[in-house]
């Protein structure tokens, strides 16, 4: 440990890349693992909570870390990749520290956790040594003064609390991927979720929705009240909107339908409409969609979105007017490498691509996958009977159908150590 800096901050930590000795990379640290001691001393960490690859998580003893290391961690390559099952003696820093509300012992004064400091003892153990706390903000000032004190100093960590805050998690959380935030949030324990969710905005919350396992999605839903999860339901995609509603019951799923935007309402109905397990139940309804008189520039500027997935940003669709789905007749589509090979200025009609045939919105998702991978596609058009783009198929709308039910929970049984 000897390249290890003194003291390193825990939220700093989270998000690391966590390397073997080889210098191949693991996985990312999400958490860090500790034993809380009755006697007031020093918590001792036990180890890092580590995502490998399959978003799987895993426990890396701090006995296997060689040196943390501004950016980056290190590890002997020693690690056992039995999934991560958090005892009921342990704590973990990120997941139940964070938020707490504190006092410093003696002046009495109040605050909130915002970050815990670990650091390397004289044993080579690793111990809880600072923490930072904000306190609330007074007149005029929205933020309160900070303080980083030691542990001794502070009171109110080592029993759990009825109420919890979540701004400073949440802080974190919005730093991350939303799939690698939704793997966070799936582990919480469900006060901890609760309180997360709640203070989340609706469009953050919906991005990490449709990350969550289905069991995830339909509690978190459930638990919101019903105005709240219709605007959250707004800001998902259509397709992943439609899926969730789908797994509510009828009762509930009308309510919501009836709170959304009609035109939000419209589109998820019309997937609803569709089979499971067919092109129509599977596909967006938000594909790239311009006219035949548009140009290249039009084009590029539109799939320049940094809301667009990589899939349906490779696809740009060309239909005569309405240009919303159901539009007028499919004309074709423009691969993405060919815009860029076209001058800014030429009508996008000229890069037009009218030899595939579209998807039929009662394909079998056996027909998708054909279809894709006969023409090595990531994305596809699907029409109805007379032509019309209803929405397009994306090759990870047809993995997330493909993939065994519950895929996105990978749980191995057994212990870690």
């Amino acid at each position: 440990m000897s390249t290890s800096p003194s003291r390193v901050f825990v939220a700093r930590l989270v998000g690391l890349p966590i390397f073997d000795p080889l210098g191949d990379q693991v996985g990312k640290v999400r958490d860090v693992v500790v034993t809380l001691r009755t006697d007031g001393r020093q918590p001792r960490v036990l180890g890092l909570v580590v995502e490998v690859l399959g978003r799987k998580r895993v426990f890396v003893p701090m006995t296997r870390v060689t040196s943390v290391d501004s950016g980056q961690v290190h590890t002997t390559g020693l690690v056992n990749m039995r999934r991560f099952e958090q005892r009921g003696t342990e704590t973990l820093v990120v997941g139940e520290m964070l938020d707490r509300q504190v006092t410093v012992r003696g002046s009495g004064t109040a605050g909130t956790v915002y970050d815990v400091a670990m650091e390397q003892g004289r044993t080579r153990d690793w111990v809880l040594s600072r923490v930072a706390i904000q306190e609330p903000g007074k007149g005029l000032r929205r933020r309160g003064q900070t303080h980083v004190l030691e542990w001794t100093d502070v009171v109110g960590l080592t029993h759990a609390q009825a109420t919890q805050g979540a701004t400073h998690l949440i802080a974190s959380l919005n730093e991350m991927r939303p799939a690698d935030a939704a793997n966070v949030i799936h582990d919480l324990p469900p006060e901890r979720r609760t309180a997360v969710v709640a203070g989340m905005d609706d469009e953050r919350l919906a991005d990490v929705l449709e990350e969550l396992p289905e069991e995830d999605q339909v509690e978190i839903l459930e638990h919101l009240d019903s105005e709240r999860a219709a605007d959250v339901l707004e800001e998902m995609s259509p397709d992943d909107a439609a899926d969730l509603i789908a797994d509510l019951s009828p009762e509930t799923a009308a309510t919501l339908l009836e709170l959304m935007e009609p035109e939000g309402a419209e589109d998820v109905k019309r997937l609803l409409s569709y089979g499971e397990e067919t092109a129509g139940g599977m596909m967006t309804v938000e594909p790239v969609i311009l006219g035949p008189d548009a140009t290249i520039a039009d084009a590029l500027a539109h799939v320049r979105n940094p809301d667009l997935t990589p899939s349906l940003a490779s696809l740009v669709y060309i239909c005569r007017a309405p240009l919303e789905p159901p539009t007028g007749r499919l004309l074709g589509v423009a691969h993405i490498q060919r815009l860029l090979r076209e001058p800014p200025s030429t009508l996008v009609a000229a890069a037009l691509d009218d030899s595939l045939d579209p998807l039929r919105v009662d394909s079998t998702i056996e027909d998708v996958a054909a279809h894709l991978a006969t023409y090595n596609l990531v994305a596809a058009p699907v029409v109805d009977d007379e032509g019309r783009l209803l929405g397009a198929v994306t090759v990870d709308d047809l993995l997330d159908h493909m993939l065994p039910a519950g895929w996105r929970d990978q749980r191995d049984l057994g212990g870690r150590r």
